[in-house]
């Protein structure tokens, strides 16, 4: 396993060393090991999968409040999508700062971002399903989502008209929402 770099601070792009020969190809989807070795020191202890049928779906931007934010390591098993991270913590060098990487079943590159941060995504095909696995567990309770057309964000996205849940298109701007992260430079 590598990083690629994002260009935003803690979040890290992970390509996966892929063994392939005429049968097909093998790759360590998830080591604990490698990942510490990599500066990617959590403990995961939720697997989430998502299937969206149609092209064009988005999904994000979502996070949990303080206690139970979640830092999450994200792949793409079938299709393709736009995976985006946004710096939510008031006080850092990156606020608002965001990036995107493209994940999918072919490359199979995984995107991990950590507590503090939005996180979204575009289906760039039809039929894909997404895995991540998260180190807090889910919590209704502390469940927030932001636009994902936010102009004080101004996430790029690749689409014009988004297939959106209601809730996310009835999320809360940045600027109405209750997002309660704090940088901290002893991080």
């Amino acid at each position: 396993m590598k990083i690629i770099d994002t260009g935003l601070a803690d979040v890290k792009l992970i390509e996966p060393d892929v063994f392939g020969d005429n049968r097909g190809w093998f790759y360590e989807a998830y080591s604990c090991e490698k990942l510490k070795k990599l500066g990617i020191d959590v403990t995961f202890v939720q697997d989430n999968r998502s299937y969206s049928k149609e092209k064009g779906t988005l999904r994000g931007i979502h996070f949990q409040k303080t206690p139970m934010a979640q830092s999450k390591l994200i792949s793409c098993t079938r299709g393709k999508i736009l995976d985006i991270a946004v710096d939510l913590r008031k006080g850092s060098p990156t606020y608002l700062k965001w990036i995107s990487a493209e994940l999918s079943e072919d490359n199979k590159h995984m995107l991990f971002i950590p507590k503090g941060f939005g996180h979204g995504f575009v289906t760039l095909t039809e039929n894909v399903e997404v895995l991540y696995k998260v180190d807090e567990y889910y919590s209704g309770e502390h469940d927030r989502s932001i636009r994902y057309d936010d102009k004080e964000i101004g996430v790029e996205w690749p689409v014009s008209e988004p297939v959106l849940s209601k809730k996310d298109k009835n999320a809360p701007f940045l600027c109405e929402s209750d997002v309660d992260f704090v940088w901290s430079e002893s991080k």
